[in-house]
């Protein structure tokens, strides 16, 4: 198995554990589940088979270089829906006093 192949397998099963753990959690807890999968488990192997698969479709090794700037981008996004989940303000139930 390729490692570019195990990098796409390892976000694909992420992507799949993190729905199942997610499925039945109000909003805040989705987001931080994904703010967390996303940042530790999902933007490393994903920016390196993007990177080693464009390398490879534009011929020159170099163009590996492309992970360095497809990790920061999917690291942040996994930051802002993390800060989404823990700043965001709980959805109460609300009742009118009558």
């Amino acid at each position: 198995m390729s490692p570019k192949t195990l990098g796409y397998l390892i976000t694909l099963l992420t992507v799949l554990i993190a729905y199942l753990l997610s499925r039945g959690k109000p909003k805040k807890g989705k987001y931080k589940l994904w703010g967390i999968a996303i940042m530790l488990l999902i933007s490393l192997p994903l920016a390196y088979s993007i990177g080693i698969t464009y390398a490879e479709i534009a011929g020159n090794p170099w163009a590996a270089l492309m992970t360095f700037y497809a990790f920061p981008i999917i690291f942040s996004i996994g930051l802002i829906m993390l800060l989404i989940g823990v700043f965001k303000k709980d959805e109460a139930i609300k009742t009118c006093a009558v």
